[in-house]
């Protein structure tokens, strides 16, 4: 009896002591995950840094109390190339003023890499991307929220890209001069206007990447048909999540920019990745918009804003998970492959919607770590933390630098 007990305990400590060695043994996603962080470049296509300090000024080169995005949590978040988002609102093309304020933008993001220019960098290329990155700057790079800025203008594609403008998202939330919005329900083109058309090729030949996130999905289709170098989606999911809303991408509309090389860099916003979120903000839009239509209020007023906090109150959000955030990404890489799949957060551009684990800059590290655990190998990581995107950008690159070569050897 007494050898049985003594075996029981022996049985036992040595079991104990498996678990320790097991738990010992179990792998540290996280500080991988921070070790990938730094060792890769980190490129974000979309946060909204310069309209948040349009509307509030604070000063980004430090750590702020506010928004998504300043430098100390950008560098823990192991971030090198964030795109800031040079964003008009659509009336402005209505009224005249997009081009200045899209100017006055990119003078606001200039004033950031002034102010310290021992931490940031301005950048307008793949190759000044990199060099940053060896300087140990961070890289801010440029994207044009909505077309509107370019009045009109073909020659004004290469003003803003000698600005440091290296992607165009064509529209916003109405349809404009270029294209179709997919948050307009009048369609003035069926797609892009003849002027958006002629707009493709030149932002082929001035290396401005094609940016299709918001347009309508006839739009998609031409400039698919037209572009003579892949596309981007900036910040746009996955549609199979949020059924039926066309500001995401359906998997056919993945499947056909992949084939062109193109990629779809996911959005954090909670109403891009989950029905629930997207049901949410339906539902709060209609009764607000019924409630500022009985009273006579403007919707951008702040009896609209008030109204959208009471909702919340009485209506919790449905927040989506790191989990969601990984799905949309694990979505894509099932249709298409890694290698069409980036990161394009819309940090300070979504509002208080973004996912548990994913809130802010710092937290690049938790998605990451969630690649880990699936098994994806170090390069796949690479790819989808800035490689995807590095490669269409110097695809858009070269497409430019060679068409000029052929003009002037007298090509026609």
């Amino acid at each position: 009896m007494k050898f049985l007990v003594m075996t029981a305990c022996a049985a036992a400590c040595v079991l104990t002591v498996s678990t320790a060695m097991a738990e010992e043994r179990k792998p540290d996603y996280q500080a991988s995950a921070h070790m990938l962080a730094q060792k890769y470049m980190l490129l974000d296509t979309h946060i909204d840094v310069p309209y948040r300090l349009e509307e509030e000024w604070s000063d980004v080169t430090g750590k702020t109390e506010s928004g998504d995005f300043d430098y100390e949590r950008a560098r823990k978040g192991g971030l090198n190339i964030p795109f800031m988002s040079i964003y008009t609102p659509a009336e402005s093309g209505d009224d005249g003023g997009a081009f200045e304020l899209a100017n006055r933008l990119i003078d606001r993001v200039e004033a950031i890499a002034g102010r310290a220019p021992r931490k940031f960098a301005i950048v307008k290329t793949p190759k000044q991307a990199l060099k940053a990155r060896q300087l140990g700057l961070m890289g801010l790079a440029m994207g044009m929220e909505n077309g509107s800025p370019l009045e009109g203008s073909l020659e004004n594609v290469e003003f803003f890209k000698n600005r440091g403008i290296s992607y165009i998202t064509l529209a916003h939330s109405l349809s404009n001069h270029i294209s179709d919005s997919s948050y307009d329900e009048e369609r003035r083109w069926n797609g892009l206007s003849p002027f958006g058309k002629e707009l493709i090729g030149e932002m082929n030949r001035q290396g401005v990447m094609i940016d299709i996130s918001h347009v309508s999905d006839e739009a998609f289709w031409q400039v698919l048909e037209l572009s003579k170098v892949p596309v981007i989606a900036s910040h746009s999911s996955a549609r199979a999540f949020t059924p039926g809303w066309e500001r995401n991408m359906s998997d056919d509309m993945i499947k056909a920019m992949a084939e062109k090389g193109g990629v779809i860099q996911i959005n954090f916003g909670s109403s891009f990745l989950t029905q629930e979120a997207r049901e949410w903000y339906d539902t709060m839009s209609e009764a607000r918009e019924a409630y500022l239509e009985k009273n006579g209020f403007d919707e951008h007023g702040a009896e609209a804003e008030a109204f959208g906090e009471a909702w919340r109150e009485d209506h919790p959000f449905p927040y989506a998970d790191l989990s969601d955030v990984v799905a949309n990404f694990q979505h894509v890489i099932g249709l298409v492959g890694v290698e069409h799949v980036g990161i394009g957060s819309d940090f300070d551009g979504v509002g208080d919607s973004l996912p548990k684990g994913m809130k802010d800059v710092s937290d690049y590290p938790n998605l990451i770590a969630e690649f880990l655990r699936l098994e994806y190998s170090f390069e796949d990581i690479a790819a989808i933390m800035g490689g995807n995107l590095m490669r269409v950008w110097q695809a858009s690159e070269t497409y430019a630098q060679e068409t000029t070569a052929a003009q002037a050897a007298g090509a026609p």
